[in-house]
């Protein structure tokens, strides 16, 4: 019963992935990425972000290394400039961590090769403008270095 489960997980989150890009000069290559990651209904870029609304983002990760503290790095660039994501850039990534069932949280202290899901939300605030933009997200470790990375062109609307 419980790999049926597993199966209907596995084939609904793959439904739901987006088409995201690997983050410019991030050192491993992460296989089938866009599988990997889902951005609210969003399946193909630009993501519409709306003003006012809260975006669920979803990430299936394996570190290749022990972490003991993980944080959020989200930013819109603008003009060549990043921008970071109030509320959520800089901030603990480690209350959004998941075993692979999506509903026992595990926080941090994540082994290396074990697969985990990272589930938080992003607020499109009322304050942004109305533009295109292209959003990084990374979820780095307490040394600094990107665990996972991507990227993905959105477009924040009304």
């Amino acid at each position: 019963m419980m790999k049926v489960f597993l199966v209907v997980l596995s084939v609904i989150a793959v439904g739901l992935a987006t088409e995201v890009q690997e983050c410019p000069g991030f050192e491993k290559s992460i296989e089938n990425l866009s599988s990997r990651i889902a951005i609210g209904g969003c399946r193909k870029p630009p993501c519409r972000l709306r003003k006012d609304t809260s975006v669920e983002v979803t990430m299936k990760f394996s570190p290749d290394h022990q972490i003991k503290q993980l944080k959020n790095t989200v930013s819109a660039n603008i003009l060549g400039i990043p921008f970071p994501f109030v509320g959520v850039d800089g901030e603990s990534a480690c209350d959004n961590i998941y075993k692979t069932d999506g509903a026992t949280k595990v926080g941090c202290d994540l082994k290396a090769g074990e697969e985990y899901i990272y589930k938080s939300k992003i607020d499109v605030l009322k304050v942004y403008p109305r533009l295109k933009t292209v959003v990084h997200w990374a979820l780095t470790d307490g040394k600094g270095t990107d665990v996972i990375c991507f990227e993905v062109p959105a477009r924040i609307t009304n």
